[in-house]
């Protein structure tokens, strides 16, 4: 199959005054975000992305465009709804320190997969249909490009927690176990018997090991030799 980089947008406005902006307009990058952007799509220049996508939401829009301004080429850029931010409901638009006294917190903390944010959208299906459109096109991009394409997935703080969750066997209820910071780079191949997960909230390093995409059968006994460089 092909490679899915999973790219958190920047920070926000919302994010540096601890906002919970869910689906909220006019949510855009703040200074710190954009170099953040800036810095992560230069990481990803080394690799020829055969697609960007990414969530409807501003700030993700706005990450994607530094990547795109980065690549050699002209990669395939659709927008998905699935990928979008969780709906928080009537949490939306509040502080969280705030919401860090309502009852349904702790929940949160600890059994996500039980919570259904009040006048929103459950985790459980927040994971169900980012996941679902991951691996739709994973698969899409592999049928056409090979399986040695990669693409980037531009999306969300608990979105990308919840599709590695997915990819590293988890339950929904251990996702909170996973931190995705802002610009940060997770990387996952699914392959025909399982996803692999080969990085999870990297915002550093070298990304040209997968200008080649990655060749991959089963998992070395030892942990192998690793990617090649190009």
């Amino acid at each position: 199959m092909a490679t899915v980089i999973l790219v958190r947008h920047g920070r926000t406005t919302a994010n540096a005054t601890g906002l919970l902006a869910g689906r909220s307009d006019g949510v855009s990058l703040d200074e710190v975000g954009r170099e953040q952007a800036a810095l992560m799509a230069g990481r990803l220049a080394a690799v020829p992305l055969v697609g960007v996508v990414s969530s409807p939401l501003e700030r993700c829009r706005q990450t994607t465009q530094f990547i795109l301004d980065q690549q050699a080429g002209s990669p395939y850029a659709p927008v998905d709804m699935d990928l979008t931010e969780c709906d928080y409901g009537q949490w939306q638009g509040r502080m969280l320190a705030d919401l860090a006294t309502e009852d349904l917190w702790p929940v949160v903390q600890s059994q996500p997969s039980a919570v259904v944010f009040p006048g929103g959208e459950s985790m459980a299906a927040m994971q169900a249909r980012a996941v679902a459109a991951i691996r739709r096109h994973d698969a899409a991009f592999e049928a056409e490009y090979g399986p040695g394409a990669v693409w980037a997935a531009v999306s969300h703080g608990d979105i990308i927690k919840s599709v590695l969750a997915d990819a590293l066997g988890m339950h929904l209820d251990l996702f909170q176990r996973i931190s995705v910071g802002p610009a940060s780079v997770s990387i996952v191949r699914y392959g025909t018997d399982r996803p692999t997960v080969y990085a999870t909230n990297t915002d550093a390093g070298d990304l040209s090991w997968l200008s080649n995409g990655i060749h991959s059968g089963d998992a070395p006994v030892g942990g192998g030799a690793g990617q090649k460089a190009p």
